[in-house]
């Protein structure tokens, strides 16, 4: 007789533990709280115009990566799946003119060097370090002691990139932006690398961003979140999976130490194990127990929320002769949800008719930023609505003056706070990524073991840096390798 696995959350965590559960032989259905799949990896319509949520560019989406094969084997990307790689990445307008960031490197230190020989050895420093780490994908690889059908072993490549990352890592992790920025004498590089950088992690992520667009990958799989987790829910059904939507888990069964269901809606449903793939943040509320590990304890010591305002704009104009990717500068920095910007980086889909109808534009922007208190003050003093609309008008006057077709042009604006993740996706303060140390150690426990308890594993983006759709993917992918070893199962690698 199978063993039933039931799964807690239906995004990407969630639907790629069921499908490769489903491929060792379990029997697995995954509760999802929305009444649609693939949790922060969404998108929503408003009119004419949909909204881009939960994808901007996809590691392991080129074709040569490790990563791809685990994507294909879980449904997400298929064979006729178009995946575009827009060039420039990000574009910042200094004073009328363009400075780029490629993903081809060389045309990246090319386009700089034209712009400013005089920071010829920073600039070629600064490349040359994106070039050292750019074979630096995360590895598939298999846990200890599990049967496997194929053995994933990493590339020579990618050890060697390894440890060209920990010698950058050490060499900038107590750099912070504006010093790193500073190196340079052209203010147009400085001000793009302050608008691309910040954060804990400081000027970090740009070099790892810049690495895996470097090799080639990186891309934006056509019509973005809702298709790409539609095709793994697809494939979980295709395979006997029962996806259960509208459904809250509210807790996890615990008999003698082991899970042996899950209540959810007022029902037990049994089970023979429990994967975990709601916010980890949170998970202390789906148990009676208290839950005890060094991995979970790490985690919520060092996890910090990467939340934000998303502000939606549909307008009527066609704006595709704008880059994909577009910071401005507002003549002075906007206060907003309490806190300052000074740049405003925009996601343009004018090209993409995905997204709105011909001559009109899909515009999104992220305003990063720890808001959550000062959204739920606003709601409970009855100012939510108004401050939402206050908002949207100061964002589409700043960037009325920098793209002079956005004045009188908006059609739809739609701000989403942290507030309205919170209620959607169940996040942690409403937080869709973490913000991690890099040196966070998660131990060897990761991501099954908790102190007397059996049957219950974890998955999910936010348990290990960087997070986002990779992680949500190899993490399901380990919790079911888990499973496997526990139960005796050889786990079916990818094809």
């Amino acid at each position: 007789m199978k063993k039933k696995i039931v799964i807690i959350g239906g995004g990407i965590a969630g639907l790629s533990a069921g499908v490769y559960a489903l491929r060792c032989g379990f029997e697995a259905a995954v509760l999802e709280s929305h009444s649609i799949a693939g949790g922060n990896c969404t998108s929503w319509k408003r009119g004419d115009y949909l909204f881009e949520g939960g994808m901007h560019w996809l590691t392991g989406s080129g074709e040569r990566e490790i990563l791809n094969k685990c994507w294909h084997t879980v449904g997400a990307l298929e064979d006729g799946v178009k995946v575009t790689f827009p060039e420039p990445f990000i574009e910042y307008d200094y004073n009328g003119t363009p400075v780029k960031f490629y993903r081809d490197v060389d045309k990246t230190e090319k386009h700089w060097l034209e712009l400013s020989p005089e920071d010829e050895k920073e600039i070629k420093a600064f490349c040359g370090n994106i070039r050292k780490i750019k074979n630096l994908a995360i590895p598939v690889m298999d846990i200890k002691g599990v049967k496997v059908t194929k053995k994933m072993r990493p590339p020579m490549s990618l050890i060697f990139s390894g440890m060209s990352a920990m010698k950058l890592m050490r060499k900038f992790a107590e750099i912070d932006s504006e010093a790193y920025a500073k190196r340079f004498k052209h203010e147009g590089i400085r001000e793009l690398l302050r608008a691309s950088t910040g954060g804990k992690s400081g000027v970090l992520p740009i070099f790892f961003t810049m690495g895996i667009l470097a090799r080639g990958d990186g891309g934006f799989p056509e019509g973005g979140s809702l298709p790409f987790a539609g095709r793994i829910a697809a494939k979980f059904q295709a395979l006997g999976g029962e996806l259960i939507m509208n459904t809250r888990a509210e807790k996890v069964v615990i008999e003698n130490g082991r899970a042996t269901g899950v209540m959810a809606n007022g029902k037990l449903i049994p089970a023979d194990a429990v994967i975990v793939t709601a916010d980890t943040m949170l998970a202390h509320n789906l148990f009676d127990v208290e839950l005890k590990a060094p991995w979970y304890d790490e985690m919520r010591k060092h996890t910090e929320p990467t939340m934000c305002v998303f502000v939606s704009l549909g307008i009527n104009a066609d704006l595709s002769a704008y880059p994909h990717g577009l910071v401005v500068k507002p003549d002075k920095p906007l206060e907003l949800s309490g806190r300052k910007y000074e740049y405003l980086s925009l996601n343009n889909y004018a090209a993409d008719r995905d997204y709105s109808p011909e001559g009109k534009s899909a515009v999104t922007l992220v305003l990063d930023g720890d808001t959550w208190d000062y959204w739920k003050k606003a709601k409970e003093e009855g100012r939510y609505k108004e401050e939402k609309a206050k908002l949207a008008e100061t964002v589409i006057t700043a960037l009325a003056e920098r793209i002079p077709e956005i004045e009188g042009n908006v059609e739809v604006c739609d701000v989403a706070t942290p507030l309205t993740y919170e209620r959607y996706c169940g996040n942690w303060k409403g937080s869709w990524m973490s913000e991690v140390a890099f040196n966070m150690n998660v131990g060897n426990g990761y991501p099954a073991a908790i102190d007397g308890l059996s049957g219950v594993y974890f998955a999910g983006q936010r348990m290990m840096p960087p997070g986002g759709l990779p992680v949500a993917l190899m993490t399901g992918r380990s919790a079911v390798q888990y499973l496997c070893k526990d139960t005796g199962t050889v786990f079916v690698s990818e094809e």
